[in-house]
C-alpha cells in the first residue's frame, strides 16, 4: 500500500515526467497541474490527519561497510508544514502560468520543470539525512538553470542560466 506522505513527494515528479511525454498541450498541462493540485490537498489532508513524527524507509540507498543510508522520509511537524508551502504554492504557479504562458508554445516543458524543481524541493524538505538533503538541493540547484534558461534561444537567459549555475556552485563551495 502506498503511503499518503510518499504520494505528496512522488506526484509533483510523476507529474513532470508524464507531463513532458504528451504531446497534447492541454493534456500535458492537466496532468502536471492535476498531479500538483492533487499533492497539495493530500498534504493538507496529513496537516490535519498529524499526531507525531515519524520516518518512513523507502529502500536502501548507499550501504558502505558500516555506512548505511536508506532514502526516507522525515515527517514531522516542520516537514508537514513545508509539505503545505511547497506544494500549496507550486499548485498556485501551475495554475498561473497555463493562463500567464497560453501563447508560449513550450509551456509543457515549463510545466514539466515547474513539477520537478517542486519534487527536488519536497525531497529536501522531508530528507532523513544529509546526502538525501545533498540530493535535493543540488536538484532545485538544476531547475533553476533550467528554468532561468527556458527561453534557450534568448542570449540574456543563457547567460542569466549559466551565471546562476556559477553562482551556485560557489555557495555550494562555501557551505562546506
Amino acid at each position: 500500500m502506498i503511503k499518503v506522505e510518499l504520494l505528496c513527494v512522488l506526484l509533483p515528479l510523476i507529474g513532470s515526467i508524464f507531463g513532458n511525454m504528451i504531446n497534447n498541450r492541454l493534456i500535458s498541462q492537466l496532468v502536471t497541474t492535476s498531479l500538483v493540485v492533487c499533492a497539495s490537498l493530500l498534504s493538507w489532508y496529513l496537516f490535519f490527519d498529524f499526531k507525531d513524527s515519524y520516518v518512513i524507509t523507502l529502500f536502501p540507498w548507499i550501504e558502505l561497510y558500516k555506512l548505511k543510508i536508506n532514502w526516507s522520509l522525515y515527517i514531522d511537524s516542520l516537514s508537514m508544514i513545508m509539505l503545505i508551502i511547497v506544494n500549496t504554492v507550486s499548485a498556485v504557479v501551475h495554475l498561473y502560468s497555463i493562463g500567464y504562458m497560453s501563447h508560449d508554445i513550450g509551456v509543457s516543458r515549463f510545466l514539466s520543470y515547474i513539477s520537478l524543481f517542486t519534487f527536488f524541493m519536497l525531497i529536501l524538505v522531508t530528507s532523513d539525512n544529509f546526502v538525501q538533503l545533498f540530493f535535493g538541493w543540488e536538484g532545485v540547484g538544476l531547475c533553476s538553470y533550467l528554468l532561468i534558461g527556458f527561453w534557450f534561444d534568448k542570449a540574456s537567459a543563457t547567460k542569466a542560466a549559466i551565471k546562476a549555475f556559477i553562482m551556485n556552485r560557489i555557495g555550494d563551495f562555501f557551505l562546506y
